[in-house]
This record gives C-alpha cells, sequence and structure tokens, in this order.
C-alpha cells in the first residue's frame, strides 16, 4: 500500500517555483498529493482534499481563481485534512511564520525556509518547540532558513541532542555579503570600490532588489539567532545584540535603490581605511556572525583574518561555518552554496520527504 500525504504550498515565486519543479520530478514511494498552491494573486485550493495535478502547475495555477485564505482558514482546512498534512511555506511573511505553532499545535507539520518564524522573539521560539512537543503535534523542520541546502540546523540539532556542547559558532551566513567581501577584500591586492562591487552584485542578482536589505546585516542577524537558540543560547531577538549595518548613516533613509546606489561612492572611503588596514597585516575583510556560548557573546560584523584562514580562501557567494564543540575541538567545517533558488528549495524538498517519512499513511 502506498502511504501518503497532503501538501499545502504557500508561494510560487523563486524558491517556490523551483520547489514545485523539483517536487513533480520526485520519484518516492510516498504520494505527495498538493492539495493548495498560493500566491499572491490567489490560490487554487482542492476543497474535497483530491490531488492538483502538477505536471504543467504554472499554467494551472494561472487560472487559479480562489481567494487566499486567512491563517485562521488555512489552519481549519489543513485540520481537517483526512492525510497527514505538511505546510510548505517558500515566503518571507511574518504572518505565516507567526502562525506556525498554532498549525504544529493542531498536528500540521511544516517545512520552510522562512527565517520569521524561528528569529522574531524568543517567547514564540519556545511557545513554537513546545507545541511540537505535544502530543499528536505536528512536527517542524526549517533546514533551509540557515546556509539554504547546506546541513547546518540538522548538524547543530545532532551534535546537541548526542550531549555534545557547541562552544563556539563563527561563520560567513550571506551568499550576498560573501561575494561583495569575497570580490572587494583579497589577499592579491584590486584597486576596486566597495560601491562598485555592490553594483556589480545587484547586476548579478545577488543582492535583494535594495541593496540595503542585506548591507543592513539583519539576515545574518537572524540566522546568528537561529544556530545561537540551537546551541543554547536563549538570545532575545536579531536586534538584541550588536550587529554593524554596512549602509552610511546618511543613506539610511533615502528613498529609492538607484538614489541610494548613485549616492554610495561619496562613502566609499569608510570601508576603504579598514580595508587597507587590514592588507598592511597580512589580513582581509569578511562579513561573519558570532556564537560563542561560554562567554555569552553574539555578534555579527565585519572582521579581519590571516591569508592562510579558510575564510579567506573563499569563492564567489558560498557559505562557510565553523562550529567549534566539547567533541570537535578542531572545529567542524560546512562550506557550500548557501543561497540560490535550487539548492534553498532542495533543503525544503529534503525536510517535506523527512517530515512525510516519519507521518505518511
Amino acid at each position: 500500500m502506498v502511504k501518503s500525504v497532503n501538501l499545502a504550498i504557500i508561494g510560487t515565486g523563486v524558491v517556490g517555483s523551483a520547489f514545485l519543479n523539483q517536487l513533480k520530478a520526485l520519484k518516492s514511494q510516498i504520494s505527495y498529493n498538493v492539495i493548495l498552491i498560493a500566491r499572491s494573486a490567489g490560490s487554487l485550493i482542492s476543497k474535497d482534499y483530491s490531488p492538483i495535478d502538477i505536471t504543467n502547475w504554472e499554467a494551472t495555477v494561472e487560472k487559479a481563481t480562489d481567494s487566499n485564505l486567512s491563517t485562521e482558514a488555512l489552519l481549519d482546512f489543513l485540520k481537517k485534512s483526512p492525510l497527514p498534512a505538511i505546510l510548505v511555506d517558500n515566503t518571507s511573511n511574518g504572518e505565516i511564520a507567526a502562525s506556525y505553532s498554532q498549525l504544529v499545535k493542531n498536528g500540521v507539520s511544516v517545512a520552510t525556509p522562512n527565517k520569521k518564524g524561528f528569529s522574531s522573539d524568543l517567547a514564540s521560539w519556545k511557545e513554537l518547540f513546545n507545541n511540537a512537543q505535544g502530543e499528536n503535534a505536528g512536527l517542524v523542520y526549517h533546514e533551509a532558513t540557515v546556509g539554504a541546502g547546506l546541513p547546518i540546523i540538522g548538524t547543530i540539532n545532532d551534535l546537541v541532542q548526542t550531549g555534545d556542547e557547541v562552544e563556539k559558532i563563527e561563520g560567513i551566513f550571506s551568499g550576498t555579503l560573501s561575494y561583495i567581501f569575497n570580490e572587494y577584500s583579497t589577499a592579491e591586492p584590486k584597486d576596486v570600490k566597495f560601491s562598485e562591487i555592490v553594483k556589480v552584485a545587484k547586476e548579478l542578482g545577488y543582492t535583494e532588489p535594495d541593496p540595503r536589505d542585506d548591507l543592513n546585516g539583519l539576515d545574518v542577524a537572524r540566522k546568528v539567532t537561529i544556530v545561537a537558540r540551537l546551541s543554547g543560547s536563549e538570545v532575545e531577538s536579531p536586534t538584541s545584540f550588536p550587529v554593524q549595518s554596512l549602509i552610511p548613516k546618511d543613506l539610511e533613509s533615502v528613498k529609492s535603490a538607484a538614489e541610494f546606489l548613485e549616492k554610495l561612492p561619496n562613502y566609499d572611503h569608510e570601508l576603504q581605511s579598514l580595508k587597507d588596514e587590514a592588507a598592511k597585516e597580512n589580513k582581509v575583510l569578511r562579513f561573519v556572525g558570532k556564537v560563542d556560548i561560554p562567554n555569552k557573546i553574539v555578534s555579527v560584523g565585519v572582521e579581519k583574518y590571516d591569508y592562510s584562514h579558510p575564510f579567506a580562501a573563499l569563492k564567489g557567494s558560498d557559505n562557510v561555518i565553523s562550529i567549534k564543540t566539547k567533541r570537535y575541538q578542531n572545529p567542524l567545517i560546512v562550506q557550500g552554496a548557501g543561497a540560490g533558488a535550487d539548492v534553498t528549495a532542495a533543503g525544503v524538498l529534503a525536510d517535506t520527504i523527512k517530515i512525510a517519512q516519519r507521518i505518511a499513511k
């Protein structure tokens, strides 16, 4: 007998589209029945819970006429599912993320790359995972909230659950800022300006539409909050520890991304002096997140590293995370593509499969 689960998929943007394309190509002994596909323009909802054909999902969804469900209505719809239900949230929507706690409490599992459900206030984090421990509760998998498809969340969980103690986590958590600093500060000195690299990164699609959403450091702070909490540090929020912003004060309030990029060259000297100082010490600059458990220090910002350090040799937009534990005194290193629709979607799909293997009927 074939085991099955029902999937409600929210988001058909770059990650959501990649997820649906990977799902329809999936070869599995479990049947993944899609019963809802939601996007900003509307939803396709199977009212009788029969599977939606996703062979040509783009055209099917284009004709969708159902209104998007409120979080309360979505919970009600999934609670009544005749098969175990998994919400796959491929958005960065805060309202949907805030509903995870009630979903898992009512037996609905969640697979998502949405960081907001795991990096908001500490009380919400505790409520979510307390609810996930309840009888008949849903499961929560969020590997892709840090490092896209890289095995970071699962690795930290495995270490902690087997009795190891995390001492320090240090890493380059942003693909965007990885690329920018790998191009800007190198062992072979380059005569490039910070503003020029930011502009190229935007043209290549590495940054958000407004690069300030990357340069403010908050995305890294969210990821650092998540790994810190998994490691045993009760971080209150992504704004409760020092986070260095790379946005010049005078440009924080300019109206458009275009105006920001136009004026950024006027502030190149601010990072240039730090870059020159690092070069004299045979070091490079990298934008890193740090979690020091014994000393209760969490921070995000620019740091200097010797040319011989693994962080200095990073290429492109890769992420690299160093995890030092009681067992791994020589740190465990996880490195690879930490951004991109395909690898992020693969991380979410892997989580969906893990959940299905546990709950499918």
